[in-house]
């Protein structure tokens, strides 16, 4: 079958080497891709939903699959499925999960879904009240805007000064625009963070091996919210025994609650987890495959993932489609220096050629040929993601540390403990 990916980060260039190992692929195309995805598939510019259409329609594509989430809470997949274009991925009302924290929230507390308690405030709101509610919270707490915010509308506070900048820069500095015109203020949950992809037709489905990822920008996690600086899987906190509760607790209730209202969701639901001691609750929902763990997640199942997506999309999952290979991967993402504030792009990318005899995968980011050469194009810019056959992560993060020393652009930076959390160190 043909199939088009929508998006152009390191997750669509992961999804796209994934989906083109399937027998099932007879040609793949990424809508508009990166200078990764131009060597395993054809990368087109569409502008519009209308555009979109007539270039599915022309060259009888079978399968939509949606990377990031504009496209989902923009009403794409609406759009397509109502000219009868199969797409994986969940339509705008059920993306709300992700786009909308605060339905979120309500489909948590009304089907018993284990989560952080909060308050909800928006820039309308008395400032007196709002000041009233941070000084009985215990610190630290956590201030997140409502709606999308790129990964980055996050802020832990670990004191009423804090916390009374995170509502200045949501409702003040509109620094995350629309998004944080509300806001929510959550208790912080200790213990250690897991990242879960559940894959469902709207009612049955199949969780991927779980992963964990590295969001602050520099080691130890210190300083600020990114899109993701690094991942790795399997998440081993995940045991069988977890996993099931997870599934039971969370991943049930929430498919069911979903589809009580009439908004089942079909696609890739991101369970953002925290291990408590008093066991897995939701730190947030997203509405599609998450950066970077896509990246690893995808490196440890073997099988045809292609069919995996089909099925989901087309009602009824295929269970037995993929599994998990025993292996582990350790993805280290090389970023453009001031990330992820200001910073300058277009440099020339070297040494990629010097990867191929390890066992190595890079994913581009942000990249793009320009007159023949590779250069730098985003903020992050490519994710050097190891595989090995066994659980060693030791080994894995030896490799992916290797492959990120043969690669080389002016203002070139990286995390340097990614997957230490792996060793228990």
């Amino acid at each position: 079958m043909k199939v088009l990916i929508l998006g152009n980060g390191g997750r669509e260039h992961a999804l796209a080497l994934k989906i083109n190992e399937s027998p099932q692929c007879d040609k793949l195309f990424v809508a508009p891709g990166n200078g990764g995805t131009a060597s395993i598939a054809k990368n087109i510019s569409l502008s519009g939903n209308q555009e979109l259409l007539k270039f599915i329609e022309r060259e009888e594509i079978k399968l939509v699959v949606v990377g990031p989430e504009k496209y989902l809470v923009d009403g794409t997949v609406d759009y397509l499925r109502e000219n009868d274009i199969l797409v994986f991925g969940p339509n705008r009302e059920a993306a709300n999960i992700e786009g909308d924290k605060l339905f979120a929230k309500k489909i948590m507390y009304d089907n018993n879904v284990p989560t952080a308690k909060y308050f909800e405030f928006s820039n309308t709101s008395s400032k007196e009240d709002i000041y009233n509610c941070l000084k009985k919270q215990k610190y630290p707490i956590v201030i997140k805007a409502n709606g999308l915010a790129a990964g980055k509308g996050v802020t832990i506070c670990k004191s009423i000064y804090d916390a009374l900048e995170a509502v200045l820069l949501n409702f003040e500095e509109k620094a995350f625009g629309d998004a944080g015109s509300k806001i929510l203020i959550e208790e912080f949950l200790e213990g250690e963070e897991a990242s879960l992809f559940v894959i469902s037709d709207g009612e049955d489905f199949v969780c991927l091996p779980a992963a964990q990822d590295h969001k602050r920008i520099g080691d130890n996690d210190f300083g600020k919210n990114t899109g993701g600086m690094g991942a790795f899987a399997p998440a081993e906190i995940v045991t069988d025994a977890l996993l099931k509760v997870i599934e039971d607790s969370i991943v049930k209730p929430t498919l069911y609650g979903m589809k009580k209202i009439g908004k089942p969701f079909t696609g890739c639901l991101f369970c953002g987890l925290m291990i408590t001691k008093d066991g897995p609750k939701v730190i947030e929902f997203n509405a599609r495959f998450g950066d970077p763990e896509t990246q690893t997640v995808l490196n440890v199942i073997v099988g045809d993932f292609l069919e995996l997506l089909y099925s989901a999309a087309k009602g009824k999952i295929n269970k037995e489609s993929v599994k998990y290979n025993g292996g582990s991967s350790v993805c280290v993402v090389t970023a453009s220096k001031g990330y992820p504030d200001s910073y300058e792009l277009g440099y020339e990318i070297f040494g990629l050629e010097h990867l191929n005899d390890l066992p190595i995968k890079v994913y581009h980011a942000g990249t793009e040929k320009k007159d023949g050469t590779l250069r730098s194009s985003g903020g992050r810019v490519l994710g050097v993601t190891s595989h090995v056959k066994d659980k060693n992560f030791a080994e894995a993060i030896r490799v992916a540390y290797q492959g990120v020393s043969k690669i080389h652009y002016e203002n070139i930076y990286f995390r340097t403990d990614i997957g230490r959390r792996a060793l228990n160190l």
